[in-house]
């Protein structure tokens, strides 16, 4: 049978001890550690409240309230400590968090619109001025729309998997768009004359990348059809696009050129904006600058959007954002553009 003046004193051992062990701990991790070592289930205090069982009932009584004195005071201490070392800790953290709010703010630096977003609303803005609509199509497109219908024959290059990505699956029917040239007939198809749209957009081609050329870039084209419409209308637009983006001033020449959708074709060139046409690095000594491609709209596009060609005639352009936007910023190689450099971008939009 345990004594019961053998287990008073192991009661008060274990407060005397436990006491010592919370007046040493210096931190909380210290303190959580002292309180499993005085009041886990193998520490003295708990070893020794489970000896009360085996005492007579009086002297069980009289050691219980023993050990719920030495537990409540254990107990006292512990959260008497932890109270202050968890005062000290917010005090400290509000110390080094404070945060001075009369102090000025940072001056983060400003975002700004991508120099090809730019020129593509500066182009769009200029036709719309003119009267034009925003018109908008699939970059994955039929054959129908991007070839047939724009009086590309079954042997023309730009049919070859070579130049243009066909979409697997699809057969020789689904691409992914080489020109925007097939919202002008998507157009068509939707609505009588007249037609005045400009169509900007992403286009892809196998194109090997270099200073000019990427796989992927974004073309601006613009298709007027109307009652009447002649070369000199679409000579007429262009000067105005041209001096709205390049400079007042600016003389503009057509080269005779080819292309299937329209009949005459033309290249269009502008007077370099920076020699003025004496010739210099960025018009490589020649005094102009090749901007687009233009024409008439050919007869065969209006007859397969059943638009009577005898009635209508109208005119057509395209031309890439990239050399617009390289040619207006002094850029000797459009992948520029696509690197995402802070220190490129940030040079161009301080010129805007």
């Amino acid at each position: 049978m345990t004594d019961s003046a053998e287990l008073r004193k192991r009661f008060e051992t274990a407060r005397d001890e436990g006491l010592k062990i919370i007046g040493s701990a210096d931190d909380l991790d210290a303190l959580e550690e002292a309180r499993v070592k005085i009041m886990g289930r193998k520490a003295p205090l708990s070893q020794a409240r489970a000896s009360l069982g085996k005492l007579p009932e009086e002297e069980r009584r009289a050691l219980g309230r023993l050990a719920n004195e030495v537990y409540n005071a254990l107990e006292s201490a512990f959260e008497s400590k932890r109270e202050r070392f968890a005062g000290a800790a917010t005090e400290q953290r509000w110390e080094t968090e404070r945060i001075d709010v009369t102090l000025p703010g940072l001056n983060l630096p400003a975002g700004a619109i991508h120099p090809l977003t730019k020129t593509i609303w500066q182009i769009v803005d200029v036709f719309i001025g003119l009267g034009y609509r925003v018109a908008d199509g699939p970059e994955v497109e039929e054959t129908r729309y991007l070839f047939d219908a724009l009086n590309m024959p079954q042997h023309h290059p730009a049919r070859s998997p070579l130049d243009t990505f066909f979409i697997e699956g699809g057969g020789d029917e689904v691409v992914v768009r080489t020109e925007t040239s097939a919202v002008q007939i998507r157009t068509m198809e939707s609505q009588d004359p007249p037609v005045y749209v400009v169509i900007p957009g992403r286009v892809y081609r196998r194109d090997a990348e270099d200073a000019t050329h990427t796989s992927g870039f974004t073309q601006i084209e613009g298709l007027a059809v109307d009652e009447g419409i002649t070369m000199a209308d679409l000579k007429g637009t262009l000067e105005v696009f041209a001096q709205e983006i390049f400079g007042k001033g600016l003389e503009v020449r057509f080269r005779p050129s080819f292309f299937p959708f329209t009949e005459p074709s033309a290249e269009m060139d502008v007077q370099c904006f920076v020699c003025r046409g004496s010739g210099c690095r960025v018009c490589k000594g020649e005094g102009w600058i090749e901007v687009l491609g233009c024409g008439l709209v050919d007869p065969f596009l209006l007859e397969w959007v059943n638009y009577d060609p005898e009635r209508y005639s109208g005119f057509a352009f395209g031309m890439g954002v990239e050399r617009i936007a390289a040619l207006a910023n002094g850029v000797t190689d459009i992948r520029q553009f696509f690197t995402n450099d802070l220190r490129f971008l940030s040079q161009i939009g301080s010129r805007s």
